[in-house]
């Protein structure tokens, strides 16, 4: 029989979380502002584009982000 964690150690864990959400949420917008004012640069025919294939993969992963909220 193995033997379970202490809840202070699952309390802590739930605690800390929503902060490395919060982190990695942070990093990715950066990101995508430092993308988005690289194509402002280079024109309005690259940034239909890309626009289409921003909102695109933004659509994907928050498909993806709910079906393993579910799993």
């Amino acid at each position: 029989m193995s033997p379970t964690p202490p809840l202070a150690q699952d309390a802590l864990v739930g605690l800390l979380l929503p902060m490395w959400q919060a982190v990695i949420g942070g990093f990715v917008l950066v990101a995508v502002v430092a993308a988005v004012f690289r194509l402002a640069q280079r024109g309005p025919s690259r940034m239909s584009l890309a626009l289409l294939l921003t909102g695109g993969a933004i659509v994907c992963l928050t498909v993806i982000g709910v079906i393993l909220q579910d799993l």
